[in-house]
């Protein structure tokens, strides 16, 4: 098999792994986190009634003047920042964490905490 198929199948399994894990609810939606080499994604999806409540990225023109010069981690930390504000602003206080396929450390790790700081439980 090719390496990068291979690396993709083995994404897939640990994508697929965790999210069996987790149960979210209407009540608990998943906050669902991706990230690419230069960006980071997080969105609050309802699983239930199949909508996204919230989304918020780094690409977003929002936040191009507060990320001039900062490092992926500190934008990771902004955009949870903005996904917890925006989550209480759609009534979510409770959500469940879906951090895909990627290890609970670096951006997405600064992106938990820095959405834990405003306001949010998981």
């Amino acid at each position: 098999m090719k390496p990068i198929r291979l690396k993709n199948k083995q994404a897939k399994r640990r994508r697929l792994s965790n999210r069996a894990a987790l149960t979210s609810s209407p009540e608990r939606p998943r906050l669902s986190v991706h990230r690419t080499s230069k960006h980071i994604y997080a969105q609050l999806i309802d699983d239930h009634n199949g909508r996204t409540l919230a989304a918020c990225s780094s690409t977003s023109k929002a936040f191009a003047a507060d990320a001039g010069d900062k490092g992926k981690s500190e934008r990771a930390a902004l955009v949870g920042q903005e996904i917890a504000r925006r989550a209480v602003e759609a009534g979510v206080s409770k959500v469940v964490f879906d951090r895909g396929s990627f290890k609970y450390h670096g951006r997405v790790k600064a992106l938990a905490d820095a959405a834990r700081e405003g306001g949010l439980s998981f």
